[in-house]
């Protein structure tokens, strides 16, 4: 899929800016929308597309979905949810393929007014609660809450039953259950007959956990409503009315919980409105553009413009490069000289449970897809790549490119243990040494899955793999390749040495946790 993220430092080329055109002019009613009989006006903020309509449209709107035969799910977005968007591609590309966005707080009408527009209405899920339980009490539609601590959802149960005493609660559960318990209570919801499931885990939790659930959920409407539990049975305050028509309810939110809160509003809202003034700035412009590119004067001076950014950009890219490869010969030298007891403790373990070489080799596809042969402590069986062909119905990862099996029985105990630990990609620190890896980058991938990447997966090539990158201490195995690939390209995008050690830091508690690995 095409990455829709700017730049945040340097220049973007002006192809990216024509992309951009397309970008940021109002979308089409999606397959969604009219699926639904809906003309949705559509407005879009740090590439978002949300539905800018007043409070009887957004009603209307709900009927419809509610009197449908197809599911849809309903988000809202924020300023605190747009700067997450901006940095989470999965989060991102849930909005962008969710059939009903609604706008919510001051940060979204601010935008539409940096933008030239206007807001129709602050749609938060707060506010429009009470409007979904008097649609759900005519359409005669239980619903389900799930979400919040425990005990939450039971008061607000008791909140709709004071208040709309003709509409079912079907359930309630709350928002801590384990992935183990999972799939009863999706059935739980199945079998209760709610048609509305409003769901409270947080930004972005409850969206991606609503977009990967949908084909599995039997209702018609599903909503993402964050704090919304809170403030119903009591456990939060709301801000006065007052507080709220003024446009300062966050700050309310943050005097109730400044420890929690201080980030999100006080450096998020800053970033928040920066992005979105570049982004007016870069639509103004593409609104100009075509008259600028009238006269023969005026094309060849964009067209030296453009050469100068591209030679900058290439500069600041060739001297990051410079110093990922110095860190890399520093961290790696400094890693094996280190690591050398640990290096001799694995290799005897290996001889002792199975005869056999210690290292294993494998050729791998590097930068640009060059080849090169990466090494490991072996974990298998001798004869594992030919025991491979035999367990391929047991793969289970259906995303096409992935080979993985829970229990391998092609795996020794030993290697069990290094592979949960992850030891056993220590003797890749030598190809870092030799320059064929970096310590962060794309895990390099075998030449049969690099043959099954979609175009825009390819991207991830552009970076030379490393030990561990975004999708490492975002869930490993737990993540399908598809998310593991929009991680990739969003690094091989934003890539700083900065970065490069904030992923760094983040791979130890990884490690130690072993949370995703087999």
């Amino acid at each position: 899929m095409r990455n829709h993220y700017p730049r945040r430092n340097g220049f973007r080329p002006v192809t990216e800016t024509i992309m951009l055109k397309l970008e940021v002019q109002p979308m089409d009613p999606t397959s969604s929308y009219r699926a639904h009989g809906a003309g949705i006006a559509n407005d879009r903020l740090l590439s978002v597309p949300f539905a800018n309509i007043d409070l009887p449209t957004a009603k209307a709107r709900i009927t419809a979905v509610l009197e449908g035969e197809q599911s849809c799910n309903l988000f809202f977005i924020n300023a605190h949810c747009l700067n997450l968007s901006y940095r989470n591609p999965t989060y991102h590309q849930a909005l962008l393929q969710t059939p009903l966005v609604l706008p919510d707080g001051s940060g979204v009408k601010k935008g539409c007014e940096l933008n030239g527009g206007s807001l129709a209405a602050n749609l938060n899920g707060t506010d429009l609660f009470p409007h979904i339980c008097e649609i759900a009490t005519k359409q005669n539609a239980p619903v389900y809450l799930l979400g919040a601590q425990p005990g939450v959802a039971e008061k607000v149960s008791g909140w709709i039953h004071e208040h709309y005493p003709g509409l079912r609660v079907a359930g309630t559960q709350h928002g801590y259950f384990s992935n183990a318990e999972e799939d009863s209570v999706v059935e739980n919801i199945n079998q209760s007959g709610a048609e509305i499931l409003i769901v409270a885990m947080g930004v972005p939790t409850q969206e991606l956990w609503l977009h990967t659930m949908q084909d599995r959920l039997n209702t018609r409407l599903n909503i993402a409503v964050g704090g919304l539990f809170d403030f119903y049975s009591g456990r939060i305050p709301r801000a006065p009315a007052w507080l709220r028509n003024m446009g300062f309810e966050w700050v309310w939110r943050f005097l109730q919980e400044p420890r929690r809160m201080w980030r999100r509003y006080l450096i998020g809202n800053v970033v928040y409105l920066s992005r979105v003034r570049k982004e007016a700035r870069i639509r103004r412009w593409v609104r100009m553009l075509p008259e600028r590119l009238i006269a023969p004067r005026a094309r060849k001076l964009l067209g030296l413009q453009a050469g100068l950014r591209r030679a900058l950009y290439r500069l600041r890219i060739s001297s990051s490069e410079r110093n990922k490869r110095l860190s890399d010969l520093v961290i790696s030298g400094s890693a094996l000289l280190f690591m050398l007891p640990v290096f001799l403790f694995i290799a005897i373990a290996i001889k002792l449970e199975s005869p056999g070489p210690i290292f294993f080799g494998q050729t791998r596809a590097g930068i640009r897809g060059r080849p090169f042969r990466l090494w490991k402590f072996r974990s298998m069986v001798i004869d594992a790549e030919a025991k491979r062909h035999e367990l391929e119905k047991h793969n289970e990862i259906d995303d096409g490119v992935t080979f993985k099996i829970q229990n391998d029985p092609r795996v020794t105990r030993v290697g069990r243990i290094i592979r949960k630990l992850s030891l056993d990609e220590l003797p890749q620190l030598v190809n870092v040494l030799k320059g064929e890896m970096s310590i962060v980058g794309p895990r390099p991938g075998l030449y049969d899955e690099v043959a099954k990447y979609q175009l825009a997966q390819r991207m991830r090539l552009d970076v030379k793999p490393g030990l561990t990158s975004e999708w490492v201490v975002s869930g490993r195995n737990n993540l399908s390749f598809s998310q593991q690939a929009e991680l990739d390209v969003a690094y091989r995008n934003h890539r700083s040495l900065w970065l490069d050690c904030k992923l760094m830091i983040k791979t130890i508690p990884a490690l130690l946790t072993g949370r995703g690995a087999s």
